[in-house]
């Protein structure tokens, strides 16, 4: 998933305001570490989870969770688990619509991916945070004195890893089993639909994301979606290969011809105007792709494919891909 711009500069004032709701929304610190916060759970009890921060200790049922990203969220909801409080992408309000409503009415908004309102965290008296690293790691110190805070060192790839410290920290490894299995078999039987193995693999897919303000990223191998096509067991054009730190190959739209492939998949993450979508798609470059040629380019949803990062996102994507695919 593409960094939201990380938004800096909390006022000490407000600073100061986050630690006096931190103290009257948590018990006192652990006295093992200062970085750990005794949660509230119904029996009291604790367990330890290891942590991109170190061991923290978490309530072994806890009640009141906030969530920082949609891979946070999704993995929550995945587990049966609605948290109290979430953060919402930069460019939309609300939580993405591939989750059910129902499971995300209820949650309180508390300010976006990368740039959470902190009095709005502390005001919601959470026994438990989860979000990433890459996210807010130079946060970590005001959200763990908010509440045990949970931190994966990063997101995209690192998907299903980060899944198993959630389920850890929620308390729901049984249920993280049968999601897992669960998947592993519709993987399967996705790679059934489309043919078999060898057929998948004799088949180069690429996915394509305009991004508003930026150039146009051919996704490689080392990202959700990925990771997605590499589990049904696609081809990958060899300019996947070229990606910087395996996540894209970027460039403009004078190079879109460097994206072609059997099929293409495409998203956009902003206006599609200003993120050069329409015109980039409209060109004689776009139009000579083979994918285009052959009607195998398939437009996505930005939300689902690309920032869903999570098991439940990840069943609907098999579902789409196997209909846009065999249809």
């Amino acid at each position: 998933m593409a960094t939201s711009v990380r938004r800096r500069g909390l006022t000490l004032g407000a600073l100061a305001l986050t630690g006096a709701l931190a103290l009257s929304a948590c018990g006192s610190s652990d006295s093992g570490s200062g970085s750990e916060s005794d949660g509230s759970s119904s029996s009291g009890d604790t367990h330890t989870v290891k942590t991109a921060m170190g061991d923290v200790k978490v309530p072994a049922h806890p009640q009141r969770v906030v969530v920082l990203d949609t891979g946070e969220l999704d993995s929550a909801l995945t587990l049966g688990v609605q948290p109290v409080g979430g953060t919402h992408s930069a460019t939309e309000d609300g939580f993405p619509a591939y989750l059910p409503a129902a499971k995300t009415k209820g949650i309180k908004e508390v300010g976006e991916i990368a740039n959470p309102n902190m009095e709005s965290v502390a005001a919601l008296k959470p026994d438990l945070i989860l979000t990433s690293k890459v996210r807010d790691g130079d946060r970590y110190k005001q959200l763990s004195a908010i509440a045990p805070t949970v931190m994966t060192e990063s997101t995209g790839s690192d998907w299903k890893a980060n899944f198993h410290v959630h389920a850890e920290a929620l308390g729901k490894q049984a249920e993280a089993k049968k999601v897992i299995a669960a998947y592993d078999a519709h993987v399967a039987k996705v790679t059934a639909a489309l043919g078999g193995k060898k057929k998948a693999a004799a088949t180069d897919v690429n996915f394509v994301r305009f991004v508003e303000g930026a150039d146009i990223r051919i996704y490689g191998k080392q990202n959700y979606i990925g990771s997605i096509l590499a589990d049904i067991g696609m081809g990958r054009p060899a300019i996947t290969d070229k990606a910087k730190d395996g996540f894209s190959y970027d460039v403009s739209p004078e190079k879109i011809d460097l994206a072609d492939a059997d099929a293409v998949f495409t998203s956009t993450y902003g206006d599609p105007d200003k993120a050069g979508t329409t015109r980039t798609m409209k060109s004689g470059l776009w139009k000579n792709l083979k994918a285009a040629k052959d009607g195998k380019v398939f437009k996505v949803d930005d939300r689902l494919w690309i920032a869903g990062i999570g098991y439940t996102a990840a069943d609907q994507i098999l579902d789409e891909f196997q209909t846009k695919m065999t249809g």
